[in-house]
């Protein structure tokens, strides 16, 4: 059964952070707050492909709450959603993400984030689409007070798990 799932995320901009986007450090004067590493377009990866195999979202499995999982890093993240596709025999075809922020530009960085979601994922770097568009100055992303992401995944789930 072919499935597909949506997911978005949003982070606020925040100093003293670095700015971790699709597994990459990438050079900024502000990172993105959260729980975690706040890497936006990895958690918008994750819902989408949870979203896709009729799991819940990332807040189920990793509680913003729980101080024992505090700054883990997102990649650590879509590990476990693999794993979690694993368990229930999916096999993982593609994402897509976008990024919508002003700054910075991520064309530099998109080959290593690719390679680094897919190592996670246990797909290739192929299979993985990441873009980067701008919100025109309107907003909460336009203002650059915050950064969002949004994400498709297509996967095959055997008929016997809804």
């Amino acid at each position: 059964m072919i499935r597909t799932g949506i997911g978005y995320d949003v982070h606020r901009l925040t100093t003293g952070r670095p700015l971790i986007l699709g597994g990459v450090e990438i050079p900024h004067d502000h990172g993105l707050d959260g729980h975690s590493d706040a890497d936006v377009l990895c958690h918008a990866i994750a819902d989408a492909v949870l979203g896709a195999a009729g799991l819940p979202d990332i807040g189920h499995f990793f509680p913003p709450g729980d101080e024992s999982i505090r700054g883990i890093s997102s990649l650590d993240i879509l590990r476990r959603v693999a794993a979690e596709l694993a368990a229930r025999g999916a096999t993982l075809h593609n994402v897509d993400a976008s990024l919508i922020a002003e700054r910075p530009k991520i064309l530099p960085h998109v080959p290593l984030m690719k390679q680094r979601v897919a190592a996670a994922l246990g797909i290739t770097a192929v299979q993985v689409g990441i873009k980067a568009t701008t919100n025109e100055t309107l907003g909460f992303a336009g203002r650059q007070e915050g950064m969002a992401a949004l994400a498709t995944a297509c996967l095959d789930l055997p008929a016997e798990h809804p």
